[in-house]
């Protein structure tokens, strides 16, 4: 009696391994080797700007996406492009309205494979509105980590950045891209 069970209780275990060996992996951020920014323009120009402060959760592992997740929370007042003025006008209530939004928030939703590209879909909120946004991930396993950078294109207005006077497309374009490069540790 005690062989079969002991068959079954192996079986089990050498079937279980595969899964538990594809297991997302936790990470955390090495914050001064990594940098979230973007880019947009304005009058035909580009500029680019980062964020000072921000915190991002990361499980993943490109052989187990359905495990993966990404949960990412932005500090908006911490905004710097490099112009002044620039700086001081996007905390404020025609762009991020900091004083009413102080945070952007990305969660992914799921991901998914275009060719060898991986995309990880998830929603934005920004400025109390929460839309659909999808970047492509692009993941480098190290000796005791990663590296994970991550870009995609959000349109400004469907968030109401810029809005009102700031509308206009021809001034500041509509479409800012957004990029990250995050050094990551295994926890």
């Amino acid at each position: 009696m005690k062989r079969p069970v002991l068959s079954s209780v192996a079986l089990l275990l050498a079937l279980a391994l595969p899964c538990l060996a594809a297991a997302a992996t936790d990470y955390t951020v090495q914050p001064a080797a990594s940098k979230l920014g973007f880019s947009g323009s304005f009058q035909g120009e580009t500029f680019n700007g980062h964020f000072d402060t921000w915190t991002a959760v990361i499980r993943y592992d490109p052989a187990d996406l359905a495990h993966a997740a990404f949960d990412v929370t932005v500090n908006l007042a911490s905004v710097k492009t490099g112009d002044s003025d620039r700086d001081s006008a996007l905390p404020g209530s025609d762009f991020f309205d900091v004083a009413k939004f102080p945070t952007a928030h990305f969660v992914t939703t799921g991901f998914r494979r275009n060719g060898a590209q991986v995309i990880a879909d998830g929603k934005l909120t920004l400025r109390g509105v929460t839309k659909p946004v999808s970047l492509d991930v692009t993941f480098q396993p190290a000796a005791q980590g990663a590296t994970l950078d991550v870009d995609g294109v959000v349109h400004r207005l469907d968030f109401g950045v810029g809005g009102g006077e700031y509308a206009d497309t021809s001034v500041i374009g509509a479409d800012v891209k957004v990029t990250a490069h995050l050094q990551l540790t295994a926890k």
